[in-house]
């Protein structure tokens, strides 16, 4: 693309190959400062190396000085040569100086040429040793064309960044693991509805089409609740839309607090502290234990969140690596670590790509039993499960054996940013020493107060009724899909995988759906999971009505079959009792935690 984007602009390099734009990339780049054409577009070509010798015999004609002709705007014709050049690298190009080419006038009516401002009237000289001829740059005209690119740039040496970006970004490309990402514009007056644009090569929209969103992470809708958007709506008027600044500087306000106190009594904690996001809770935690307490082990669950994954690496620390939901090999880690070193194991309760849950009694009580504190991660379960929506540990009765838990105000709450709940002193630590929550600028009120106001809606009634809605659903679109013979991941959560196992199908899959069905449930590649495991992640919702997942199921088989993927036997068509959420509360649940009255907090920050 970027050789033709040169050939349709540049008369010089009009028949230059590709190869020669490649390896020789770094000596054309010296000279491209001063040429009108070039300068706009060579910075663009790949990175090489400097050619240093033309192999064979040359006739005076390869390296004489252009003369002007009408055609150029400089000179009119280009010489190309076909000499077999050689790079230092041993790469062969072919240029052709002994032949002239005449190439379509660029000259605007009545303009006269620059020949005095061509680099390549002056560039070369002819400097023979024998049978080799090597080019060499002579000295400059006085008068120049100013290059937009720095100084520093103009140097031969210096790393070709583009050039090696765009290089990572094609193998990127050529694997399938590129996102683009759809332009998809939810609506909150009709959710799961969603309008679809098409952009044209321009960048401009030119097409607009209304479908169903079956991938958000907003499970319940609740981020077009009417109560929820009144909160937003009313704080923003009188607060405005931005914090202002960092928790320190004047970025703390009652809103914060409030929810703070409130996440705590969500999670029977004495204390939580707010991050614009969980991946930044995440990570900031886990990097503050670790460098913080002296001779501290991670023990991480295989299938965990990059955000843990980078959080660990920070800390810097001694780390082991469990098989994903395997309490067994936990617990040989565990057993053969120094039992006078502080531990911490980390993993999540509803893995979001897979479905899993995890066995929540048995991990904690193999991590207590050594003497380590348990980091839960509940980001896909907060708002879904428990009594109140506190998440799994609530739904099976275990909120006493979390020591850490984090969690997301960006998905079934439906608003924006992150948590951890803890002791006060842990809380205090990471508040104290964690730089990713010290330098950055806190959560706007506007999104404090909606998420207040979701959460004081998920603890009462209406939040129990969405969430039996929401499991209704699920349970049907997995009945539907198993019946029809696709393939899915039998997981007793909300997460329903449909499996393809192909990056490059499951990908067509996905653009088949979004264009000729109007759904929109977005591929999963590399690097969100392994290669050979790309999926589509489908997450029904409260609010997909029988005639949606009758359309979706529908849909799902038509570009199934259009695109020859297999279906499963008609034997093995049954949903296994391991992926049904109730046969999980059967191996987990204890008694339930009493109920408890709903916190009055944010009525009286609104109040005051």
């Amino acid at each position: 693309m970027l050789h033709s984007k040169l050939a349709t602009k540049c008369p010089f390099l009009g028949r230059v190959s590709r190869d020669f734009l490649k390896h020789c990339g770094a000596s054309l780049r010296i000279f491209s400062s001063k040429c009108p054409v070039m300068s706009s577009v060579l910075r663009e070509t790949a990175p090489g190396a400097v050619p240093a010798s033309v192999a064979g015999p040359v006739s005076d004609a390869a390296v004489q000085v252009h003369q002007p002709k009408k055609n150029c705007p400089f000179h009119g014709s280009v010489f190309p040569c076909r000499r077999d050049c050689v790079s230092p690298h041993g790469n062969h190009c072919s240029l052709d100086f002994t032949t002239p080419v005449m190439v379509p006038s660029l000259l605007g009516e009545g303009e006269k040429p620059k020949a005095s401002k061509c680099p390549y009237s002056y560039m070369f000289e002819k400097v023979q040793d024998k049978d080799k001829v090597t080019l060499q740059r002579t000295e400059e005209p006085e008068e120049t064309v100013k290059s937009p690119v720095c100084d520093w740039q103009k140097n031969s040496g210096v790393f070709d960044y583009d050039g090696f970006f765009g290089t990572k970004l094609d193998k990127k490309r050529q694997d399938n693991s590129y996102r683009v990402f759809k332009t998809v514009q939810r609506l909150a007056h009709c959710y799961p509805k969603a309008e679809n644009y098409y952009l044209s090569k321009d960048g401009t929209i030119r097409e607009m089409k209304e479908v169903t969103i079956w991938c958000a992470n907003d499970y319940l809708g609740m981020s077009r609740h009417p109560d929820v958007i009144q909160a937003a709506s009313m704080t923003a008027e009188k607060y405005g839309v931005g914090a202002g600044g960092t928790r320190n500087i004047s970025g703390n306000g009652i809103l914060h607090e409030a929810l703070e106190a409130s996440l705590a009594k969500l999670h029977k904690k004495d204390a939580a502290l707010l991050f614009t996001s969980c991946f930044n809770a995440n990570d900031t935690t886990l990097t503050v234990l670790g460098k913080e307490v002296p001779n501290m082990i991670y023990f991480s669950d295989q299938g965990n969140h990059r955000s843990m994954i980078d959080g660990v690496r920070h800390s810097g620390v001694e780390k082991k690596i469990f098989r994903h939901n395997d309490v067994q090999h936990l617990q040989e880690l565990l057993s053969a670590a120094d039992p006078n070193a502080p531990k911490l194991v980390a993993f999540e309760t509803v893995y979001s790509m897979a479905g899993t849950i995890s066995p929540l009694k048995e991990m904690c009580e193999v991590a207590h039993k050594y003497g380590a504190l348990t980091f839960v991660d509940e980001v896909h379960a907060v708002g879904l499960y428990g009594q109140h929506g506190a998440g799994v540990a609530e739904e099976v009765g275990l909120m006493d054996h979390v020591d850490v838990v984090s969690g997301t105000l960006g998905k079934a709450f439906g608003v924006h940013g992150g948590y951890i709940a803890s002791s006060k002193n842990l809380v205090d630590l990471v508040r104290s020493f964690g730089a990713g929550f010290i330098f950055t600028t806190s959560l706007p009120p506007m999104n404090v107060a909606a998420a207040l106001t979701s959460i004081q809606i998920l603890k009462g009634e209406e939040g129990r009724m969405l969430r039996a809605g929401h499991r209704a659903s699920v349970s049907k679109v997995k009945k539907k899909l198993v019946g029809e013979g696709i393939p899915i991941g039998h997981a007793p959560s909300h997460i329903i995988p449909i499996e393809v196992n192909d990056a490059t199908a499951c990908q067509a899959v996905c653009d088949d759906l979004l264009k000729e069905q109007g759904i929109y449930v977005q591929a999963i590649n590399y690097p969100t999971v392994e290669r050979g495991q790309e999926k589509l992640r489908v997450t029904p919702s409260p609010k997909h009505t029988d005639e949606m997942v009758d359309q979706f199921i529908d849909a799902v088989l038509t570009v199934w079959n259009k695109h020859g993927l297999p279906l499963k036997p008609e034997g093995e068509r049954h949903l296994p009792v391991t992926s049904q959420f109730s046969h999980f509360l059967e191996t987990q649940a204890q008694h339930p935690p009493v109920a408890e009255p709903l916190p009055h907090v944010f009525q009286q920050t609104v109040a005051a």
